[in-house]
């Protein structure tokens, strides 16, 4: 029997709405689209983000208390119905879905590395996609700062994946010079990644709490960990299949 290329894709707030205010559906259908076109050669697990930007489309919450916890609140709302969405979508191509909440407490201890592995090991190989949001309720690390890039890179790293995916709202990473030029020119392949760092210029989403910064960093964790890492422009159409196919523009760092 034929490996399966294993692929982790990160996918923000931003890329989730699509730039508004709302979950695009349309979105999710694109990426259920493009992961049941390769299921005989690619088997995918998810890192989502998105729970509180659903949650803000139902809810206004009034509170006194410090804004984390209001977000915390809303993920807690939204969680289930971003679950929901998935699995609507995703039943609609033939795939099958399941959640996981993992915080980065889990991958500081041994025993919870270890039943991280096998939880989703066994639901890779019974078909099963599963899809990681960080535990908000109780964490704060990716809801205060990284919409999920690190987690990202964690579980990569832990799963020693094949490719490590991050959708955003750019053709990757841009040179310094051509942002300032207001032309902006991809970085294509990454030789040298100190010098990569020098290059960000950092901006965050209306609904990520990350940004490029974010994103570099979780490079960093994955090529630690020997886990090529894409950084790719998700709010188009097919982003996944034309990245393997050569056809558009996008960062690959080795």
């Amino acid at each position: 029997m034929k490996t399966k290329k294993r692929i982790l894709l990160k996918i923000g707030s931003n890329t989730l709405t699509k730039e508004t205010d709302n979950i695009s559906r349309g979105k999710i259908e694109d990426i259920a689209n493009q992961i049941a076109k390769l299921q005989e050669t690619c088997e995918f697990i998810i890192v989502s983000s998105g729970a509180v930007a659903v949650a803000k489309q139902f809810v206004q919450l009034e509170s006194k208390s410090q804004d984390v916890f209001v977000k915390q609140a809303l993920a807690s709302i939204g969680q289930p119905h971003l679950m929901r969405i998935y699995q609507e979508i995703f039943r609609e191509y033939g795939l099958l879905s399941s959640q996981c909440l993992l915080s980065y407490a889990d991958f500081e201890n041994t025993d919870s590395r270890d039943n991280i592995m096998n939880t989703i090991k066994v639901l890779v190989n019974n078909n099963y996609i599963p899809i990681i949001n960080e535990n908000d309720t109780v964490a704060t690390d990716e809801i205060k700062f990284g919409d999920n890039d690190k987690l990202g890179a964690l579980t990569a790293s832990l799963l020693g994946v094949d490719l490590f995916i991050i959708a955003t709202n750019t053709n990757g990473i841009y040179t310094k010079a051509s942002m300032a030029a207001h032309s902006p020119e991809t970085i294509e392949t990454v030789t040298d990644f100190e010098a990569l760092r020098a290059e960000v210029v950092d901006s965050k989403s209306s609904h990520g709490s990350g940004g490029m910064a974010s994103k570099i960093e979780a490079m960093a964790v994955a090529k630690a960990a020997g886990v090529e890492t894409w950084i790719v422009n998700g709010l188009e159409d097919n982003f996944i299949t034309n990245a393997f196919e050569g056809k558009v523009a996008f960062t690959k760092i080795e």
